[in-house]
C-alpha cells in the first residue's frame, strides 16, 4: 500500500515574525504538513524561526531543509533538536545535509573539507543525534552515492535530489537493503503554473539542469503543468512509480499547490 501524501512547504519571507506567523497559518489553512526554513548564511538562524511557527501553530510540523551538519558540534546541535521537539510538542523533524557553498564555510571560518570528509562528518552527527535524540526524525537530502550509502543506514526521511530520480531511489533501495520500507521518500517539486496559465516558470528547475530543453524539463518528476487534475494525477504517478510521498514546494507556489493539495486530499 503506498503511504499518505505529506506536504511541505519552504518558508522564505522571515523578516519579521508577523510575516511568520501568517506564514505557519497560511499553511495550515492551505493542508502543508511540514514548513520548513534552510540554513544559508546571510538568512535567520533556523531554530528561532521554528520556535516562531511551532507556538503559531497546532498541527503544523516543522524542520530544516536542511541544515549543514559542518556547521555544527553533535552535542550543541542535539541540545537544540532536543529543545525544539519538546517545546514544539514533538512536531520538529531536523533535515541534515553535507553542505556544499564553499563561500559560506569561508564565511564562517570554518574549513571547506572534501565531498567525503563532508559526507563522513555529516554521519557522525547524525548517529549522535539518533543515540541522543532518538524521538526526532531525522531526514537526510542529496543525491550522491556516498550521502545516500549514509541515509540508507541512519535517515527516517530521505530527500532525493537530481534528475535521474529513478536511478538514485534504486541505488537507495539497493543500500538499504529491507530497511529501505522504513525510509520516507522526498522531492522537491520546482515548478508548479501560479498564473492560471497551466505553464510553469521553468527557471529553478534550469538552474539544477542546465542542459535540458523545455520539454524535457517538463517531463521530470518535480515539475508540474496543465490543470489542477493533470497536476494532481503527476504527483500521484510520482508517488506510485517512485514511491515518493512527501513532496516540498517553495513559498511562491503555496496557494497554487495548495489547489492540488485539495485534489488530492
Amino acid at each position: 500500500m503506498p503511504r499518505d501524501f505529506r506536504f511541505g512547504l519552504g518558508l522564505r519571507d522571515t523578516s519579521s515574525a508577523a510575516k511568520v506567523r501568517d506564514a505557519a497559518r497560511l499553511a495550515e489553512d492551505l493542508g502543508y504538513d511540514v514548513l520548513l526554513v534552510p540554513d544559508h548564511l546571510g538568512a535567520p538562524a533556523p531554530m528561532p524561526v521554528l520556535a516562531t511557527v511551532a507556538a503559531a501553530s497546532q498541527t503544523l510540523r516543522l524542520g530544516t531543509f536542511v541544515l549543514n551538519a559542518c556547521f555544527y558540534k553533535p552535542a550543541l546541535l542535539a541540545r537544540d533538536v532536543a529543545a525544539l521537539h519538546d517545546l514544539s510538542g514533538g512536531r520538529f523533524e531536523v533535515g541534515l545535509g553535507a553542505g556544499y557553498v564553499r563561500e559560506e564555510f569561508e564565511a564562517a571560518e570554518l574549513p571547506f573539507p572534501s565531498a567525503r570528509r563532508r559526507i563522513e562528518y555529516l554521519e557522525h552527527v547524525v548517529e549522535y543525534l539518533t543515540e541522543h535524540v532518538p524521538g526526532a526524525p531525522i531526514m537526510i537530502a542529496g543525491g550522491g552515492d556516498r550521502l545516500l550509502t549514509v541515509a540508507a543506514r541512519w535517515a527516517s526521511i530521505v530527500g532525493v535530489t537530481g534528475t535521474a530520480l529513478a536511478e538514485r531511489i534504486a541505488f537507495l533501495r539497493e543500500a538499504a537493503g529491507a530497511r529501505f520500507g522504513e525510509i520516507e521518500l522526498n522531492v522537491a517539486i520546482t515548478a508548479v503554473p501560479t498564473d492560471g496559465s497551466g505553464v510553469p516558470n521553468l527557471a529553478m528547475t534550469r538552474h539544477y539542469a542546465p542542459g535540458l530543453t523545455d520539454e524535457q524539463l517538463l517531463a521530470l518528476p518535480g515539475v508540474l503543468s496543465g490543470s489542477v487534475t493533470d497536476m494532481a494525477a503527476k504527483v500521484r504517478g510520482v508517488r506510485d512509480t517512485l514511491g515518493a510521498n512527501y513532496l516540498v514546494v517553495q513559498a511562491n507556489h503555496a496557494e497554487a499547490f495548495g489547489k492540488v493539495i485539495a485534489a488530492l486530499r
